[in-house]
């Protein structure tokens, strides 16, 4: 399948499976086969420990390659959510190998042995409602930043594996006897939930299908989200039913901006915005101008006059 403008229509399917994989590269090289034949983009991560990512293909397409992902590692065994963009979402077809599916360096926690209560979205209000309950939201302060349920805790951490530190410094197994996560689409809260259970917490809970699957199941009127989930793709984010939110992104740090950000001094196009400006270098300023030079042509050339960021 060829990028052209008229390509309008993309159906997007985001998967994980906690699955043992004898030969990772084997089923690596069978993916990216199946994967460029069919014209599908977006990012699969592969590790002994299953199968974690979020792929787009045209509506025809789409469903041969999670046929495909079924046949060889049964993934609707796991989580399997579907949404739909109005443009390509990625730009590449990348299928990674990797040590862990999501990275948290825990070794001693196993999600396929030991996990959370699950909780599925109709049941999700009543249980956060509970006052004995904490919520945690277990992703990151750059996705926190423009959606996250009412009541949650964000412990602000950058990268994922800073979840475990935040853990021991924060809460006690012994005083917060019920807790609750969720993330974007719940393979964090496998891992997170296992560890701290693994910790000695009594009770963990976490929400089933994560964020996505919340805001696809619950109607709007009854919904204790405020804002929009953070996606890792050319939507930036979604709101109530997954429709794609007004949000634009900085390339030079990945934070999600509301348009009126844009037209503050510290933005530039493919550089720098009110986030990053502080600590943005000449050096890297330099190359981030030409890295956007690079892609806006690239885009003119492939995109024709989708709006970039």
């Amino acid at each position: 399948m060829t990028d052209n403008i008229e390509d309008t229509s993309w159906d997007v399917v985001a998967l994980y499976r906690f699955v043992t994989i004898e030969d990772p590269t084997k089923i690596q090289k069978m993916i990216k086969t199946a994967c460029t034949e069919l014209g599908i983009c977006g990012t699969l991560l592969v590790a002994p420990e299953g199968i974690n990512g979020t792929i787009a293909g045209a509506p025809d397409k789409l469903p041969h390659i999670v046929e495909h992902l079924e046949t060889l590692l049964k993934i609707s065994q796991g989580e399997v959510k579907y949404s739909t963009a109005s443009h390509k979402p990625f730009r590449h077809m990348k299928v990674r190998l990797k040590k862990e599916i999501v990275t948290m360096r825990q070794p001693d926690i196993d999600p396929t042995q030991t996990v959370g209560t699950y909780v599925e979205p109709k049941d999700w209000n009543a249980l956060i409602n509970d006052p004995d309950i904490i919520m945690l939201d277990t992703r990151n302060s750059y996705e926190t930043a423009i959606g996250i349920f009412k009541g949650a805790i964000d412990p602000d951490t950058k990268v994922f594996t800073e979840f475990a530190d935040y853990v021991e410094k924060n809460l006690d197994p012994k005083k917060h006897k019920k807790v609750a996560m969720y993330c974007t689409g719940g393979i964090r809260c496998e891992k997170a939930s296992s560890y701290m259970l693994h910790k000695g917490f009594e009770e963990v809970y976490h929400l089933k299908g994560g964020i996505l699957k919340y805001l696809e199941d619950m109607p709007e009127e009854e919904s204790l989200w405020e804002g929009s989930c953070f996606l890792f793709d050319r939507r930036v984010g979604v709101e109530h039913g997954l429709k794609e939110s007004p949000h634009l992104l900085c390339y030079g740090c990945r934070y999600p901006l509301e348009q009126e950000d844009t037209h503050l001094p510290s933005y530039e196009k493919g550089v720098s915005c009110k986030h990053c400006i502080d600590t943005l270098t000449p050096e890297k300023a330099r190359a981030f101008r030409m890295r956007h030079q690079q892609f806006q042509k690239l885009s003119d050339e492939q995109y024709g006059d989708q709006q970039q960021v």
